[in-house]
């Protein structure tokens, strides 16, 4: 009987919602008012993490129970409002003939173990303390398992979304184009922008020039504006360019390509090394991560690009691009760090940094907004070490006195003027080469994973986590494995991906995804968008994982026939209370799109 209990796929959905009317059915209103939510959370307790041990279900020498069982306070209260609704909640004949009288009926209501009680085992520490964690291996790698969105790419470096409501999602590949994919993940015929013709890049592998960054103004819903940041080649020299388009007004999935006007150019004095990262952060600035400039050691001048204020590579500049459309391509935000220093580039905002590669910015805890508005960044190292770091204002990120925790140019490392902010986790490069910065998860499907930093190395194809310890500050590490066995034995779900990690993404709703390639070519489509998906969501949480691996909750497609899922508005309760989600549940109404 066990098998039974604990996971509701559609059908049996379908079964509660009518026992629910049939046992409404018969109410007036104020029968509603105040037998509904009994009715409703009594009914679904057999969908409940805990049914087998509400149900009795697991003893083969004792009956299974109609009714779960009820803690004395909740079952009392019940009984005062709700004693009508007993027998069509149960054909248990004792339970009918205990109807009328309150004590007997909530001692046999009760169970032996006062741990499974409803509704108190919601509150249960010792049963609640495992929740909210991802599935771990023996030697403690979080098991993840991933969902194939689009393939056929030629090295996608970004996926960003609009935030106008659309739900669509803009991939950017190397060579040039962007192309458009709209909330049920169909990728439109016309690229939503192509500047093949001007990007600089080329077919060999390892080439890091190219269309390499896109993000889209906050308040691009009413005027339209998206940024990009590419390589160029002016002449004989190579540049990386920012620029500023607007969308076409005939056209929401067609950017109007005479609109470019360049807000910012940079030499770069090598072919490497030339950052990519463009972002709006909570403050409404434009944030560019340049590199350093490129070759090896960051070898230009006296302390090197990175350390020099007057040079802009090696850096995170801001800039103010709204009300540009006279004067000025882009202002100094009045209090940008180093504006008063004389010989600094008033557009700094750090420095010392080596070619940041993926940068992302926290939406912030879901309830507590926590953690909002802080800027990660993966930094690549030279030799020895890969890291993140925190960006903050007028900090010294420490390339090239330093790499990671560790000295890299021993006489700027002992220079006691350095005072550089330390990254928040290092790596050394027998796990990775190459690190891909990533995401804080603030999504609403995978709730286990809120407040965990997702990122991975291009080189090595690890992916990798991070979770700060509120106590002491520290970041706390785990790797991150593909599900084995059944733990992705899920209708669309995979546990593989291709090894070169190019970058991550978040969709307008908060979800996790990343890019990856077989063949890291600007040409090959080989490129690859994987969703990540947390299958402990899953999970039955008391050991009935393996009965329950067979069944994939769908998604409630709209109002049923006289009202929502009953399952539905359980899970809604289990995620506030749990903070999980079932799987599809979380539910977002997307703005129609036109095409042409």
């Amino acid at each position: 009987m066990y098998k039974e209990f604990g996971c509701c796929d559609y059908q049996r959905d379908q079964e509660l919602m009518a026992n629910y009317y049939h046992v409404m059915g018969g109410s007036d209103y104020s029968g509603y008012v105040r037998c509904a939510g009994f009715v409703l959370e009594l009914l679904c307790q057999q969908c409940s993490p805990y049914a087998a041990h509400l149900f009795d279900a697991e003893d083969p020498n004792t009956p299974v129970r109609t009714i779960p069982g009820l803690c004395p306070d909740y079952c009392s209260e019940f009984w005062k409002k709700c004693s009508s609704t007993i027998p069509l909640l149960s054909n248990d004949t004792l339970i009918a003939k205990l109807k009328e009288d309150q004590t007997r009926l909530c001692q046999y209501l009760k169970l032996d173990d006062d741990d499974y009680c409803y509704p108190h085992l919601l509150s249960n520490q010792k049963l609640t303390q495992n929740l909210g964690t991802v599935q771990s291996d023996s030697e403690g790698c979080l098991q993840l398992c991933l969902e194939e969105v689009a393939n056929g790419l030629r090295n996608p470096l970004a996926m960003v979304h609009a935030n106008d409501g659309t739900h669509r999602f803009f991939v950017a590949e190397q060579v040039g184009l962007v192309w458009t994919y709209l909330s049920e993940r169909s990728k439109l015929d016309i690229p939503f922008l192509n500047i093949t013709k001007t990007v600089l890049t080329s077919s060999w592998e390892g080439d890091e020039r190219g269309f390499l960054g896109l993000t889209f103004h906050p308040k691009y819903k009413y005027n339209g504006k998206l940024y990009v940041y590419y390589s160029v080649e002016v002449g004989f020299d190579e540049r990386i360019r920012i620029s500023e388009f607007h969308v076409s007004a005939n056209d929401m999935n067609v950017v109007d390509h005479a609109s470019e006007r360049v807000i910012l150019e940079i030499d770069e004095p090598a072919s490497n090394h030339n950052g990519g990262q463009l972002l709006f952060a909570d403050d409404g600035y434009l944030y560019v991560f340049t590199g350093d400039g490129g070759m090896a050691g960051d070898p230009f001048g006296k302390y090197g690009n990175a350390q020099n204020k007057s040079s802009l590579l090696g850096k995170v500049l801001r800039i103010d691009v709204d009300d540009n459309e006279r004067g000025p391509l882009y202002r100094i935000p009045p209090n940008n760090p180093f504006i008063h220093e004389r010989g600094a580039r008033p557009e700094i905002y750090a420095y010392g940094v080596r070619n940041m590669w993926r940068c992302s910015v926290d939406r912030g805890d879901p309830q507590t907004k926590e953690g909002k508005g802080r800027i990660f960044c993966g930094d690549v190292g030279q030799n020895k070490f890969e890291e993140i770091d925190i960006i903050e204002k007028g900090r010294n990120y420490g390339w090239r006195a330093k790499e990671g925790f560790s000295c890299y140019d021993k006489k700027l490392c002992a220079n006691s003027s350095l005072d550089d902010v330390l990254p928040i986790y290092a790596y050394p490069h027998k796990m990775g080469k190459s690190v891909t910065g990533g995401y804080v998860y603030r999504g609403c499907e995978y709730p286990n994973l809120n407040g965990m930093y997702i990122f991975g190395d291009f080189m090595s194809g690890r992916l990798m986590s991070l979770r700060e310890d509120r106590n002491t500050g520290r970041w706390k590490y785990n790797e991150i494995c593909m599900g084995m066995g059944l733990t992705c034995a899920f209708p669309a779900l995979i546990n593989n991906y291709h090894q070169y990690i190019i970058s991550f993404a978040e969709d307008e709703a908060g979800e996790l995804y990343f890019m990856s390639t077989r063949i890291p070519s600007a040409t090959s489509p080989s490129g690859v968008i994987y969703k990540v998906v947390d299958p402990s969501s899953f999970f039955n949480t008391v050991n009935a994982s393996d009965r329950c691996s067979q069944t994939r909750h769908e998604r409630p497609q709209g109002l049923r026939a006289r009202g929502i899922s009953l399952s539905a508005i359980f899970n809604s309760v289990l995620f506030i209370i749990f903070r999980r989600a079932s799987p599809r549940q979380c539910h977002h109404d997307s703005l129609p799109v036109r095409v042409k």
